[in-house]
């Protein structure tokens, strides 16, 4: 027993790291009112944060992955954990929304490799035969992040001021940087991957329907995920507590999720791809009507929180099985898409929020959801299916 849980401890460490960026991440989506307040900004202006964020990391991922691909795992992770620390602790000491924003830029600096690699790195620590269950430790770990990170970072945030969430955030990543350290052995990198190498990886149709899919549907999921703080108050009339307690079972929902994953994917892996599209389009189309009473909102945002946890915890997998030779790099335009569509969402939230109202922002996000969800039933499962036979 002793020997099985050490052989864990390297992905338990990974698991940790992903909980902490992910806390960082999207912790302005728990703070956006309060941050708005203190630059005299509007929710939209302050919304450029997540927007900005993720379009570095977009622009980012590629370029990085390609420079860091002969580089080994725990070099490039102990090096994004420290540029991590650095930036958090710039966070802190921000005193205008430009310096707030440039060290977010460093932030996403490091999450536009961190993504990349923490997959692959995490298969290859795991005991033989266990994939799918370190995928779903490290993905676990970001689902924490959502449960007990976002909420608790908000909590202090409305109790001490904002800057302190960012505080606690760069002494806690102190703490992993030292615990990772310790845990982690040295892996080679042999994707021995360059940019001539790119077209081999894009020529799989089932490739780059996933990468399709996901532009569309991350953009429409943070056209309503990034101002949900905002409609939730606004719209459904909930205290500053309330708010924080719906985003936690927002995250909660994902280690269910989790743990289903690792035992029955393999089984029903179509079962969870079209819950995790058809979810993401139909509940944010509910939120307006379902904020009218308590419960349906509570309820609402439960099974759209496991819609999008199983949709990244689904095409990761599939990513990495669709580009055997090229994972980290394959991940990384992966992690690219996502955050343009996160990038696109918050910028098309901002502006619904701007012309038509926050209350509308569900209809809107849903809306494009249901485009790429179309697009998955009709094109892009049977793509997958076919794919099967190839690899």
């Amino acid at each position: 027993m002793t020997i099985v849980f050490k052989q864990w401890l390297p992905v338990l460490g990974l698991a940790l790291t992903s909980f902490i960026f992910n806390t960082s991440e999207f912790i302005p989506v728990g703070l956006l009112s309060d941050i708005s307040s203190t630059f005299g900004n509007t929710e939209s202006e302050t919304g450029m944060l997540i927007t900005v964020y993720a379009w570095v990391v977009a622009l980012a991922s590629l370029p990085l992955m390609i420079a860091l691909a002969r580089t080994g795992y725990k070099k490039v992770m102990i090096g994004l954990m420290i540029l991590f620390v650095f930036s958090n602790f710039l966070s802190w000491y921000s005193d205008s929304f430009y310096s707030l924003m440039l060290s977010r830029v460093g932030v996403a600096c490091a999450h536009a490799v961190f993504w990349s690699v923490v997959t692959p790195y995490a298969m290859k620590l795991a005991p033989h035969g266990k994939e799918p269950v370190a995928i779903g430790l490290v993905t676990t770990g970001a689902s924490i992040g959502l449960i007990v990170g976002l909420p608790l970072g908000r909590s202090i945030g409305l109790m001490v001021g904002w800057r302190t969430t960012f505080l606690m955030i760069a002494l806690l990543a102190s703490f992993i940087l030292l615990v990772l350290s310790l845990l982690l052995r040295n892996v080679k990198n042999d994707d021995s991957f360059s940019l001539r190498k790119l077209p081999e990886i894009l020529k799989s149709r089932a490739l780059l329907g996933v990468l399709l899919l996901t532009f569309i549907m991350s953009t429409g999921h943070y056209t309503a995920y990034s101002y949900i703080e905002p409609f939730l108050i606004n719209v459904a009339s909930m205290k500053n507590e309330t708010v924080t307690w719906v985003l936690m079972l927002f995250g909660a929902v994902g280690i269910l999720g989790s743990i289903v994953f690792s035992v029955s994917y393999q089984k029903h892996k179509y079962l969870f791809i079209r819950y995790a599209v058809c979810g993401i389009a139909i509940f944010p189309l509910l939120l307006r009507i379902s904020a009218e009473s308590f419960y349906p909102i509570i309820v609402v945002s439960i099974l759209w929180g496991l819609a999008i946890n199983l949709y990244l915890l689904v095409f990761q997998t599939e990513v990495v099985r669709l580009a055997p030779m090229g994972t980290a790099v394959a991940m990384s335009i992966y992690s690219a898409i996502y955050n343009i569509g996160i990038g696109a969402g918050a910028l098309v939230g901002g502006t619904v929020c701007d012309v038509i109202g926050v209350s509308y922002i569900g209809y809107i996000g849903g809306g494009i959801a249901t485009i790429s969800a179309l697009y998955c039933i009709i094109k892009l499962i049977p793509s997958l299916r076919k794919s099967e036979d190839i690899f």
